[in-house]
């Protein structure tokens, strides 16, 4: 009985899951292999380092992201660069507005990045971790066990999910995108092959460098990732060099005991 009613459950999520894709309500991600997944999984910082440069020459002229300081492009398990590169991009790439002097100049290490330039650009600080991409049937998260939470992949999935086709809604042109919930997107296509070229010689596909964008706005949203594994790692072999220690003393606690016959 119990595993029919199992069975009629899971079912009816896939059924209404199913439902909920073919009218639109969701949108196709696909599975990334990213180097940073998995317990073992770290960022590259030659991608990061890519995706900074995406980021700078393409995406920052709408979006911000206003929660990270630029200081902290040089952090280890980062893009990783010097102090003296960080400062030449800050001051070179962005002003921030100073009440003292009541006027911009340029950005320094100390400062954060600009916020979105425009009101209906949202910011990308969390957007790796806000759109999580891997749900599973109902919203129940299931598939994240497996896939990772998503975010990644999502922005991945929408920057090169573009089909081409436009249509105007209510005096506003809209782009078809197979990973946009409800497949049209009021964002135009900001990508195209060739857009960047990189130092290192990497490959300049659409796809590729909207995997290295999708790299390092996961690190924005979460640059101690690295520095969490680790601790979880030491965690994890301090709890077992302590279980094992508790087996040992019990068993030589009781070993003398054993076998014996009290009346």
């Amino acid at each position: 009985m119990l595993k029919k009613l199992t069975l009629s459950a899971v079912a009816a999520l896939s059924l209404t899951a199913g439902g909920a894709m073919a009218a639109g309500g969701a949108g196709h991600v696909n599975d990334v292999d990213f180097s940073f997944e998995g317990p073992f999984g770290k960022f590259d910082e030659n991608q990061l380092q890519r995706g900074l440069k995406v980021y700078t020459e393409v995406c920052a002229a709408c979006h911000g992201l206003q929660y990270v300081p630029f200081r902290t492009l040089s952090d280890e398990g980062g893009p990783h660069f010097s102090e003296a590169q960080v400062r030449a991009y800050a001051a070179e790439n962005f002003e921030v507005f100073d009440a003292e002097l009541d006027d911009t100049r340029p950005a320094k290490p100390a400062d954060f990045f600009p916020g979105s330039a425009l009101e209906n650009a949202p910011d990308l600080s969390l957007m790796a971790k806000a759109r999580a991409g891997f749900h599973g049937p109902q919203g129940t998260g299931l598939n994240q066990l497996f896939k990772g939470m998503g975010g990644p992949e999502y922005i991945t999935s929408l920057l090169s999910g573009y089909t081409g086709k436009e249509k105007t809604q209510a005096g506003t042109t809209l782009y078809e995108n197979t990973a946009f919930p409800g497949g049209w997107i009021s964002m135009g296509p900001p990508l195209e092959d060739g857009l960047v070229d990189f130092d290192d010689g990497h490959a300049n596909d659409l796809h590729h460098m909207a995997e290295d964008v999708s790299a390092f706005l996961m690190w924005t949203a979460e640059p101690k990732m690295m520095a969490r594994k680790q601790a979880g790692f030491t965690g994890v072999f301090i709890l077992f060099i302590l279980t094992v220690l508790l087996y040992m003393t019990n068993k030589k606690l009781w070993a003398p005991h054993k076998g014996k016959k009290y009346v």
